[in-house]
């Protein structure tokens, strides 16, 4: 024979409404005791009783004294004095130029001479040389130049191009650097051809001409 039962007896209906609300009052009782302020009980002050000193501070009247006045301006006086002198002494300079002198005529001879510079040639029949050949010239840049210290320590090296102008006597001018590698290598050999001997003059025609060359100097680390 099944048991039926009643379902009006059945309590596990009610257990998950009276968890929750159990829950509900569990936190509302934490939350009032986080919020709940106690304050120390302390004795009332007696404010009639009480001995008050009460200090306040005194800011002084300060009177004001406008500033005197200033003194009046007085005009300068005017002192006129009398500049009319008379001066006893003058000083009289009298030169005289004979009447019967005759100043010669200047005349000229001629024209001025007017230097006018021989023309620089870039092409010549015979191209200037260094006295003693190329192999001269290797030899003096051999002995004078000198590779700076700076260049040296960067590791810079590479060829100069110089141009300049050799005279009819031998002699340069106008050195200037037409290709740099450096401004310390530059220097140096501008030095060199400055302070080198007299070169052998370019021949045009037979004759010696002025005549603008082209070198190159070479600086290379060992």
């Amino acid at each position: 024979m099944e048991l039926k039962k009643n379902p009006k007896s059945d309590l596990l209906k009610w257990s998950g409404a009276i968890s929750n609300l159990g829950l509900a009052i569990s936190i509302a009782f934490v939350l009032v005791a986080f919020e709940w302020k106690a304050y120390e009980e302390k004795p009332l002050l007696n404010i009639s009783n009480a001995n008050s000193n009460w200090e306040s501070e005194v800011i002084p009247i300060t009177i004001q004294v406008p500033p005197a006045a200033p003194p009046p301006v007085i005009a300068p006086q005017i002192k006129v004095i009398d500049d009319d002198i008379e001066l006893d002494d003058i000083l009289t300079i009298d030169i005289h130029f004979p009447g019967d002198e005759v100043i010669p005529e200047i005349k000229l001879a001629g024209p001025p001479n007017i230097d006018v510079a021989a023309e620089i040639l870039d092409f010549t029949e015979v191209q200037a040389q260094f006295q003693g050949g190329m192999d001269a010239w290797y030899t003096y840049l051999k002995a004078n130049l000198t590779y700076p210290k700076q260049p040296q320590r960067m590791g810079i090296e590479g060829t100069v191009f110089l141009r300049f102008v050799i005279n009819t006597d031998g002699s340069i001018q106008d050195e200037e650097v037409v290709r740099s590698v450096d401004p310390f290598l530059d220097k140096v050999a501008l030095e060199v051809v400055q302070n080198s001997p007299r070169w052998k003059p370019a021949l045009h025609h037979g004759r010696p001409v002025r005549s603008r060359m082209t070198m190159p100097i070479k600086f290379k680390l060992n």
